[in-house]
């Protein structure tokens, strides 16, 4: 299936592009919208978070293409390699993290929507720069559920 297939079935004229800009304009911030020409190819409008979206699933698939091409080590051990703050993680944080982002990455496959993967990514990337950075190390002081507490 072509980039193009995959994509809604929104189809408008180039002379609705013309005619009803604000229209087509309006309809391809929510979702692709191909546009069809007498004297050319069709093209597709898209926003740029879309289109950005798109972009870092197909690097975030090289990235995980690459890191099953090798053949050392354990899956979350060849992440590692590919995701260098993944170092930050614990050991069984590590394998949690490796398996919510191949699951992540299925599904944004399958459905076509780049979101579900890059949203994983970005959440356990920014819970090892927590880790990282100490804050998993406090120890919390729990109020008990008889204290009532002023409102500021």
């Amino acid at each position: 299936m072509s980039f193009a297939a995959s994509l809604p079935s929104a189809t408008r004229r180039s002379s609705d592009l013309s005619k009803h800009s604000a229209e087509v304009f309006a309809e391809a911030e929510d979702h692709p919208v191909t546009v069809t020409r007498r004297d050319g190819e069709s093209l597709v409008l898209m926003s740029q978070r879309e289109a950005e979206g798109r972009s870092q699933l197909l690097n975030f698939a090289a990235q995980l293409i690459t890191v099953t091409l090798d053949g050392s080590g354990s899956l979350a051990e060849r992440m590692t390699k590919a995701f260098p703050w993944m170092l930050a993680l614990s050991p069984v944080d590590r394998e949690s993290c490796t398996q919510n982002l191949v699951d992540a990455a299925r599904a944004s496959f399958s459905t076509n929507q780049p979101h579900l993967a890059i949203a994983e990514l970005t959440s356990w990337k920014e819970t090892a720069t927590a880790v990282a950075a100490g804050l998993g190390n406090v120890d919390l002081e729990w109020l008990g559920e008889d204290m009532t507490v002023e409102r500021p």
